[in-house]
């Protein structure tokens, strides 16, 4: 059972739909002053939000400064023409992603109980984390999984961790469960998880919550060690990038949480 936060962090696909909800009601189109006030979004905060929804054309942008609603084209069709289409925009996603860090991009659910990592992009250049041990059985030493596990509650994080047993993958891995929970429950849910070489040695990675719906999911980095230094500043921008992919995450699960108008 995901944990409830009075306090969603500003990527969460609730100030996403916010704003969505706010444009389709003005058909016509809504300037950003207009947003701000209907959606209580702070305006720096919406001004980031905005430019993500319109590079992803949820949102158009008017000559005059309006918002209107962008073209619906991946809730248009059959459920698996739109599953199709929304899949192939998640990876268009993390291309980009990938080719503006310089960093393998990943997506991962938590689903039936399990750490699944469904999409990649990665590259020569830049290569995925090689799995030597199953990311299922070591959430609790990868930034995705420890990311996961943070959207948990307490009884969820216990029964995952009584199948999976913290073990000792490197030097650098929290070994002992009480600590593990601890540092969980103190994770603020805005501020990245990381992992420096808990998983495995000579990679670190950060991972950031996609809230979308009741799903648990997470959008995550890794880079070789010797990059190490580019880590924090990689994970704020994969912070600021989680907003469309978690909408988008959303519309996937069936669109149960969209906008009355796009249904």
């Amino acid at each position: 059972m995901a944990r409830g936060d009075p306090n969603p962090p500003f990527h969460s696909v609730h100030y996403v739909l916010r704003v969505l909800e706010t444009v389709f009601r003005y058909g016509n189109g809504v300037r950003e002053p207009g947003i701000a006030r209907e959606t209580g979004l702070p305006p720096a905060h919406l001004s980031a939000l905005l430019a993500l929804l319109s590079r992803e054309g949820y949102v158009e942008r008017l000559a005059d400064g309006a918002y209107i609603a962008g073209d619906p084209l991946a809730l248009l069709g059959s459920d698996a023409a739109r599953g199709r289409t929304l899949e192939a925009k998640l990876q268009q996603a993390l291309t980009r992603l990938r080719d503006s860090l310089g960093a393998a991009v990943y997506i991962s659910r938590y689903i039936d109980g399990e750490l699944r990592v469904t999409q990649v992009a990665a590259g020569p250049d830049m290569p995925a984390v090689t799995e030597w041990v199953e990311f299922s059985a070591a959430a609790h030493a990868s930034a995705v999984g420890k990311c996961l596990l943070t959207q948990l509650d307490q009884n969820s994080r216990r029964d995952h961790l009584s199948r999976h047993k913290v073990a000792r993958l490197t030097s650098r891995t929290i070994t002992n469960e009480r600590v593990l929970l601890s540092r969980l429950d103190s994770q603020p849910p805005t501020v990245p998880v990381l992992d420096l070489q808990e998983y495995a040695v000579g990679t670190v990675c950060a991972a950031v919550p996609l809230t979308a719906g009741s799903t648990v999911g997470a959008l995550a980095l890794s880079l070789p060690v010797e990059r190490a230094h580019q880590l924090r500043a990689a994970a704020a921008t994969l912070n600021r990038e989680a907003a469309p992919l978690a909408l988008t995450l959303t519309m996937q699960n069936g669109g149960r949480h969209a906008p009355a108008s796009w249904t």
